[in-house]
């Protein structure tokens, strides 16, 4: 596309929604400039699902093989009860069930690393640097870095995540669009298996959830909570938010001193609300927001990773449709993309309540014995 080689995005944020945009942007022409605050990469996190339409992104995307050679294997889910008692236990694989070929789930860090390696020689990386200030003009964006240098762009894209940079900036404060979904989760990723490998378990009691997943020598630990007002908290200070998780669910049953013991000497601790991100519109003059700093739909959805790759593909579609008239282009992204959207929210404000974090015993009980 000739008409888009001289144009210039910058993209906040080496998430896989950064990444993923910039793939795309990178292959429409633009010349994609990647801002990172972070002095590398956003590794870490829990294993990201994906599926459905997705699957179709990656294959487009031409890493569909190496993503499924490096997919995790989830053998078995298990529903647990305070004596460790399996209640109920869904078998996901054996050598007689294959997991469909339309869904692979994947290690994050693998996932950004494979991104990584198609992207490394053809867009400008700057790392532990942000966006301060956006001036947007008849032709073009005028951008104020933190480290106080100053370029200009065709575009802008926020790809930041729920706590967006851009999004504040440009849209407005946070609190415009946080959708609080009354529940708190934190994730520990151990290296050392806690469950049998392969393995996925479930512990509740009312108002609280654990869940533990054992792949490749390692565990997630998440502990979640349920919480009708929000609190207040430094969202960049982990040790108040262990303080929090460990004041939650000391004293209780099941394997919680073990657990919180790996917890509080977690180096790969992550903290945050169970929120959704809904905004009226997506975009705003040149400026753009892409996966959780757009419309993320908490991780009770199990489908963060997915929808950054998806929005980005849908973004790029219709720049390319529109030849890079960016108006147009956007008013498509909002339109064809929302109504997906709205359907994943709907069902993750329903998984939040009835599926991970039932209230009482009887909704525990009815829980385990359905599954999911």
């Amino acid at each position: 596309m000739e008409s888009l080689k001289e144009k210039k995005v910058l993209i906040s944020g080496a998430s896989i929604a950064g990444l993923s945009t910039a793939y795309w942007m990178n292959r429409l022409g633009y010349k994609v400039t990647i801002v990172e605050i972070a002095n590398e990469p956003r590794m870490g996190g829990t294993a990201v699902d994906i599926r459905g339409k997705t699957i179709d992104v990656v294959k487009r995307m031409g890493i569909f093989e190496r993503l499924k050679s490096n997919a995790l294997n989830l053998e078995m889910i298990e529903f647990k009860n305070a004596d460790d008692e399996t209640e109920k236990s869904i078998i996901i694989k054996t050598k007689e069930v294959e997991v469909p070929n339309d869904e692979i789930e994947i290690e994050r860090t693998k996932l950004v690393s494979i991104l990584l390696d198609d992207l490394k020689n053809d867009v400008e990386f700057i790392f532990n640097d942000s966006i301060t200030a956006l001036n947007e003009r008849k032709d073009d964006i005028h951008v104020t870095f933190k480290n106080g240098s100053q370029h200009v762009f065709d575009l802008v894209i926020g790809c930041d995540g729920t706590h967006s940079g851009v999004r504040k900036i440009w849209f407005g404060d946070e609190t415009k669009y946080t959708h609080f979904l009354e529940a708190y989760f934190s994730i520990s990723i151990v290296n050392k298996s806690l469950v049998k490998k392969d393995t996925m378990q479930f512990y509740n009691v009312p108002g609280k959830a654990y869940m533990l997943n054992a792949y490749k020598n390692k565990t997630d630990i998440v502990f979640c909570f349920l919480s009708e007002k929000e609190i207040p908290y430094n969202y960049r200070d982990v040790e108040q938010q262990k303080k929090i998780i460990l004041e939650q669910f000391v004293g209780q049953g099941w394997r919680t001193a073990e657990l919180l013991e790996e917890v509080n000497h977690s180096t790969n601790f992550y903290f945050d609300k169970f929120c959704q991100i809904k905004m009226p519109s997506w975009t705003k003059g040149r400026v753009a927001l892409v996966g959780d700093a757009a419309y993320c739909a908490s991780p009770a959805a199990g489908m963060g990773g997915a929808l950054a790759m998806e929005g980005a593909a849908v973004l790029a579609d219709a720049l390319q449709k529109h030849n890079g008239n960016f108006e147009l282009a956007f008013q498509d992204y909002n339109k064809n993309l929302r109504p997906f959207i709205e359907e994943v929210q709907a069902e993750a404000e329903l998984n939040v309540r009835e599926k991970f974090i039932p209230r009482t015993e009887e909704a525990i009980r009815k829980r385990n014995e359905e599954g999911f």
